[in-house]
């Protein structure tokens, strides 16, 4: 049986492929469990510092896999935990997750790019939420993280029209975090991936636990949580050489407490 996620690492970046090119990546269990199993080993090595999700060219995943779930009932989808009992595994991850999309990134795999911490887009990706096409809604956070990407005007259009939003509407609606040439898209992505696991991964998470936090509560009570996990970062040994390495003028070497 082929792989259906491939896994590779890249220094302190870990890669996973969606590889079900026969099927334009489109979800089920065997595809988010192994992204699941990946993010749990890298989750677990210390020598990772941020995961990168992507697809291929055609397809980032061109949604859920609808053969997979049409002959779902209520109690089925309600006691096996449809969605949240895998699904969210990327959510929970506590180390930075991008989506690197090309090509198509609809449904489930609009919303599985949108739980990751940032979207970078080919200039070939197109974004949508065509559910109501198919008798349903979205199931995966398409009504809950898309108006917090894109606003509520946006959301509402493309979750009732079912239409697509192109690369660059994507990135000017703040979807998209960059946007690369196809071509230069994995690269690039690795690139920034390599940056970030550049620093120091207690810091990492830190700042990630607190955007986080911002979506979460109030702003008083968000920069509440952001005081104290500021301050707390000064029992750090990597805050010590941070700057200690800014004042002597040299490098930073992290290492990772």
């Amino acid at each position: 049986m082929t792989q259906v996620v491939l896994v590779e690492t890249h220094g302190k970046v870990g890669l996973i492929r969606i590889n079900r090119p026969e099927a334009m990546n489109a979800l089920n269990n065997d595809v988010v469990d192994g992204i699941g199993a990946a993010i749990n080993t890298f989750e677990a090595d210390e020598n990772i510092g941020c995961i990168v999700i992507t697809g291929n060219e055609k397809a980032f995943a061109a949604g859920a896999d609808i053969g997979f779930m049409k002959d779902f009932d209520y109690m089925h989808a309600y006691k096996t935990d449809f969605i949240t009992r895998n699904w969210e595994r990327i959510k929970t991850t506590r180390k930075p997750v991008i989506a690197a999309v090309a090509g198509f990134a609809l449904g489930g795999g609009c919303e599985m790019a949108m739980m990751c911490d940032m979207i970078f887009a080919a200039d070939t990706a197109k974004f949508g939420q065509p559910e109501i096409r198919l008798g349903t809604m979205p199931g995966a956070g398409g009504t809950q993280r898309l108006p917090r990407a894109v606003g509520k005007a946006k959301a509402m259009d493309l979750c009732l029209s079912a239409r697509m939003m192109d690369a660059a509407e994507a990135e000017k609606a703040g979807l998209v975090a960059r946007l690369y040439p196809a071509d230069q898209l994995l690269d690039e992505t690795l690139k920034a991936a390599a940056t970030i696991a550049g620093f120091s991964l207690p810091v990492i998470m830190m700042i990630k636990e607190s955007v986080n936090r911002a979506y979460e509560s109030s702003l008083n009570e968000g920069l509440l949580f952001e005081r104290r996990v500021f301050h707390s970062a000064f029992a750090l040994e990597d805050q010590k050489e941070g700057m200690a390495a800014f004042v002597e003028k040299r490098k930073a070497s992290f290492r990772n407490r």
